[in-house]
């Protein structure tokens, strides 16, 4: 029979940055959270995450025995600055598509408990972070993200949460916070649309990354600006985080597989592209928003491009404007037009207007009231 410790040194010979393991016992603290903040999480069941049902890891396994919860970083390498402020790193070297990197790992360990008879899951909707907690390998923070005790003690770590069907012992859990008293809620100060509430709290319908890829048609006005350049992800808590300094303060060598790719997510060509281009370039990477939701890739597009005041995308923007027919993105487009402003802009704006119907019509009204304002 395979031991603990050689399974951890399996895992940490594969690359992996830690290994846990805990007891195979419901989350009972987790899912009463859930119960009682239905108005918060309530949208996990309506896109089919199904929060509740991961509580227990006995739903995916019926035999489970234990946890063996694997960490990884996503963050060993640099990437473009080009892409960091608009996308989530974690997202930037994500292979769940591809499936030539982490994934590929993953696979060989559950090969190596197969091997020694051992059934696993990774059920996706576990609650990863209290399971690493519960399996000693590190602490919460106040922005809700989980900080590894390994990877110099930060939170760019990836969780994958092993179901198994054998029980091991379990090892001493480290639940709680570990933020140190002095860092006066940075992350909390520092999230731009108050989706952190403080000591632990937050409401994912405000979070930046939830808006990105979650969000259900188009953004709340009032959100659109503090969403700044962000258009898929955000990493606004975790960079001012000073648990998280020592890891943004040494020289990392640069991901030249991201590198390689960064040209294929300039704004103009993300708002202009078609399906097959999304296909080829965009969706191994980002998988959250499949092609069904191209419309959203050009919605947030459409939005950090308002963000950033430039009007290099003037033209990009009243292309796309007349091209879809999505009143989603054009709502945004219009939005878009009107805080970049210029004479250009408000020409666009002006030519659109007697034509739109609508939605698209009242968020020209807007942004030409916006143009207005800048007089």
């Amino acid at each position: 029979m395979v031991a603990k410790e050689e399974l951890r040194e399996r895992a940490l010979a594969m690359g992996f940055a830690d290994a846990g393991f805990t007891t195979a016992e419901a989350f009972q603290p987790i899912e009463e959270y859930l119960q009682s903040r239905q108005e918060e999480y309530g949208w996990a069941e309506k896109v089919g995450i199904g929060l509740l049902g991961g509580t227990d890891p006995r739903t995916a396994l019926p035999g489970a025995g234990s946890i063996i919860v694997l960490v990884d970083t996503y963050f060993r390498e640099s990437f473009p600055r080009s892409l960091e402020g608009t996308f989530g790193r974690c997202y930037l070297d994500d292979d769940r598509v591809t499936r030539d990197g982490l994934t590929k790992r993953i696979q060989d360990f559950r090969a190596v408990l197969k091997e020694n008879g051992i059934g696993s899951k990774l059920p996706p909707n576990l609650p990863y972070k209290a399971a690493a907690c519960r399996a000693g390998l590190g602490t919460l923070g106040k922005n809700c993200l989980f900080y590894s005790r390994t990877v110099r003690g930060s939170s760019w770590v990836v969780i994958m949460p092993v179901v198994v069907d054998r029980e091991f012992a379990p090892d001493g859990p480290t639940v709680g916070y570990g933020c140190p008293d002095w860092c006066r809620n940075a992350c909390v100060a520092a999230c731009p649309t108050r989706a952190l509430k403080g000591n632990g709290h937050m409401d994912p319908r405000r979070c930046i990354s939830y808006l990105t890829y979650f969000g259900q048609g188009v953004t709340p006005l009032e959100l659109r600006e503090p969403m700044g350049m962000n258009v898929y992800g955000c990493d606004r808590c975790q960079n001012v985080c000073p648990r998280n300094a020592p890891w943004l303060g040494q020289a990392l060598p640069e991901n030249r597989k991201v590198a390689a790719k960064a040209e294929h997510f300039d704004l103009t060509r993300l708002l202009a592209m078609d399906a097959g281009y999304f296909q080829q370039n965009v969706w191994p990477h980002m998988f959250y928003m499949g092609p069904d939701l191209l419309w959203k890739w050009k919605m947030n597009t459409a939005r950090a491009m308002g963000n950033s005041l430039d009007e290099q995308y003037v033209s990009s923007l009243v292309q796309e404007f007349t091209d879809n027919g999505d009143e989603r993105v054009r709502s945004m487009i219009a939005w878009a037009l009107g805080r970049i402003g210029g004479r250009k802009a408000r020409q666009a704006l002006d030519r659109f207007h007697g034509a739109a119907e609508g939605m698209v019509r009242q968020e020209i009204e807007h942004a030409l009231d916006m143009c207005s304002g800048r007089k």
